[in-house]
C-alpha cells in the first residue's frame, strides 16, 4: 500500500475559529501544483481521509481536480490538528483495509502528520510538514517505509 500524507494549503487566519479557517489564494495555488506534479506518478486513489476543518476540506477540492473520483472517500473527525496519532494512524490502515485500498490520501495537519509519521515508521522522528506539504510512506506487511517527503518548493 501506498500512504500519502499531505497537510492542507496555506490558510488565512482571518475566522471565527481554528476549524472554519479558509485557504488562502497561495494555499490554492501550492496545493494544485503539488497535486499536479503527483499525478505524474499516480493515477488514482483508492481511498482518501481528509480532516472536517474547512481548509483540510478546500485542500481536497483542489486535490480532486487532478485525479478520478476515489473509490471511497471519507470525512474523519480523527485527523484534527489535536488528534491522538495513535488513533489516527490505525483508523487510516484500518480503512485502508477495510477498502483494500492500495493507494490511500490522508489530508490533515500539523502537529498530527509528523507524528502519524513517526507512529507509523519506526525510527523515524516526526518531520515536519510545509503547508501543501506531501510524504509517501510504502506499507509492505508489517513494514512500513518513509519513501520521500516534499513541499511545493522542492518539486518546482
Amino acid at each position: 500500500m501506498q500512504l500519502f500524507l499531505m497537510r492542507h494549503g496555506e490558510a488565512s487566519y482571518l475566522a471565527h475559529s481554528d476549524r472554519e479557517r479558509t485557504l488562502t489564494d497561495t494555499g490554492r495555488y501550492h496545493t494544485g501544483e503539488v497535486s499536479n506534479w503527483l499525478a505524474k506518478s499516480v493515477t488514482e486513489f483508492d481511498l482518501v481521509l481528509v480532516s472536517p476543518y474547512l481548509r483540510a476540506q478546500q485542500s481536497w477540492q483542489e486535490v480532486s481536480k487532478h485525479f478520478p473520483e476515489p473509490r471511497k472517500w471519507i470525512v474523519l473527525d480523527d485527523l484534527t490538528p489535536s488528534s491522538d496519532p495513535s488513533t489516527a494512524a490505525d483508523l487510516t490502515l484500518a480503512y485502508a483495509e477495510q477498502y483494500k485500498a492500495d493507494n490511500v490520501l490522508v489530508i490533515a495537519h500539523m502537529p498530527l502528520l509528523g507524528y502519524m509519521v513517526s507512529e507509523l515508521v519506526r525510527g523515524v522522528e516526526p518531520p515536519l510538514f510545509a503547508t501543501s506539504g506531501l510524504a509517501l510512506i510504502d506499507k509492505h506487511g508489517e513494514q512500513c517505509s518513509l519513501m520521500w517527503q516534499h513541499t511545493p518548493h522542492s518539486i518546482s
